[in-house]
């Protein structure tokens, strides 16, 4: 991990505030890189001591010179799981009551927890709640993936439990602003996000107790089958088994974040339009537990004033790819070859939208069907989802073309761009966040994304 202060300061910052509400204490003397003390051992940590602690670059992680009062513990996080079970019909689902929930909720009080990792769950769910039951809703679901015939042992469902778990501690050390929904990310807060799953496998990878599978599953949660995730791109087979099951998990944990509107007609949108990027087999079982029609019960959407126009304009604006770009020489084939690859992810994503019947020649087809409303909610979360997902696509050509400091887009690309997020703002405002999570402001890639 990357030990400069802007860097750290986020999680210092959180450690801070934690101390305001509970005691956290050092556990140790805590000292800086040149051996000076910085804080007494048993010293109470708290908003007063954030200056001083910022001013110093730290011999050790500052997570693991800290304990705190009440602690995240297997006891409860098992809690924790129990009450998701209980409360969320979905997860109800995956879990009902008898043998299989006693699993799911067996594997999840057993992940190792080193102290460290302990304290930093318990910031988690103290400072940043939404962090922490995400990483269990992604865990419940990675269980119960993995937890398929033939019979699959206990090792391998508690890796699942503890990569879901895990995937997304270093959301703690990055700035808070980026779970923020309408908050329009600079390149700095961008480069936090990015650099986030190799943070958490930096932090995960410190503790000799998670095995490889583990470690390389949680730097791989938002690599895509088809290759336009980060932070290496990484595509079909270079992606382990595990790295696509909490890949999925956690985009499927997002939606049913607190105060989502219809989580499962959107999550049935999601994985049907998303066919590319997560692996069939996996998005196959999570579609076979989901009950769309329960939303239309108990959550109204905001229907669209024109969808079936929307997604004429979105299947316009994928036939333009690819674009013909002048280019440095020097950088051409470079460049080339980063726009055949979003090229190819555009015809994915208009073949997606083809197999749900969400083009202009199948929406004609629909007639009179076009005024039911149920008909209506169905276009309006795919016009909203694949908007997303083609300001995705946006998003990874500007981040493959990497223009220079002076450096500006051809006009045809730029024109391009524009008409995206133009449409993107139509449907849901300049500034935004995605159903699935956050994203980076100007590249691919989801989380708390999914998509």
């Amino acid at each position: 991990m990357n030990d400069a202060p802007d860097d750290r300061q986020h999680f210092t910052q959180a450690v801070t505030q934690l101390g305001e509400r509970q005691d956290v204490v050092a556990s140790k003397a805590i000292f800086n890189s040149q051996g000076l003390k910085v804080v007494d051992k048993g010293t109470r940590i708290n908003v007063g001591l954030y200056e001083r602690l910022m001013r110093h670059s730290l011999s050790a992680p500052l997570e693991e010179s800290v304990v705190s009062a009440n602690g995240v513990s297997g006891e409860s996080l098992k809690r924790t799981a129990a009450s998701i079970l209980e409360e969320v019909p979905f997860f109800g689902r995956l879990g009902p009551e008898g043998p299989q929930r006693k699993l799911l909720l067996n594997v999840i009080e057993t992940v190792p927890l080193p102290e460290a990792m302990a304290f930093q769950l318990t910031v988690a769910r103290d400072v940043r709640p939404e962090i922490y039951m995400n990483l269990v809703r992604t865990a419940l679901v990675a269980i119960w993936l993995v937890n398929k015939p033939p019979l699959v042992s206990r090792f391998d469902l508690g890796m699942a439990a503890a990569a879901g778990l895990l995937h997304d501690i270093g959301m703690l050390h990055v700035d808070p602003v980026l779970l923020q929904p309408a908050f329009r990310l600079n390149r700095e807060q961008r480069r936090q996000l990015y650099s986030h799953p190799l943070l958490s496998t930096t932090l995960v990878e410190r503790h000799h107790q998670y095995p490889r599978e583990v470690i390389r599953a949680v730097s791989e949660h938002q690599e895509y089958l088809d290759g336009s995730g980060y932070p290496r791109n990484l595509s079909g087979d270079a992606i382990s088994t595990l790295g696509r099951v909490i890949c999925l998990s956690q985009v499927v944990a997002a939606m049913f974040a607190p105060g989502r509107s219809a989580p499962e007609m959107q999550l049935s949108v999601l994985l049907r339009l998303n066919a590319h990027r997560y692996d069939p087999e996996l998005s196959a079982r999570v579609l076979t537990m989901v009950q769309p029609q329960l939303d239309v019960l108990s959550a109204a959407v905001v229907l669209l004033d024109d969808p079936v126009g929307l997604l004429g304009e979105i299947d316009a604006i994928l036939a333009q790819l690819p674009l013909e770009l002048p280019s440095d020489p020097a950088m051409a084939p470079a460049r080339g070859e980063a726009m055949a690859l979003v090229a190819d992810h555009g015809l994915k994503l208009r073949r997606a939208l083809a197999g749900v019947g969400a083009v202009p020649d199948q929406l004609a087809q629909l007639g009179d069907a076009l005024q039911d409303e149920s008909v209506q909610t169905e276009l309006t979360l795919l016009a909203r989802e694949a908007s997303w997902q083609l300001r995705t696509l946006g998003r990874e050509a500007r981040r493959r073309w990497r223009n220079g400091a002076d450096e500006t887009y051809p006009v045809p690309m730029q024109q391009w761009l524009d008409r995206i997020d133009a449409l993107v703002a139509a449907i849901t405002g300049p500034t935004a966040q995605p159903a699935a999570g956050p994203q980076p402001s100007d590249a691919t890639g989801t989380d708390l994304g999914a998509t």
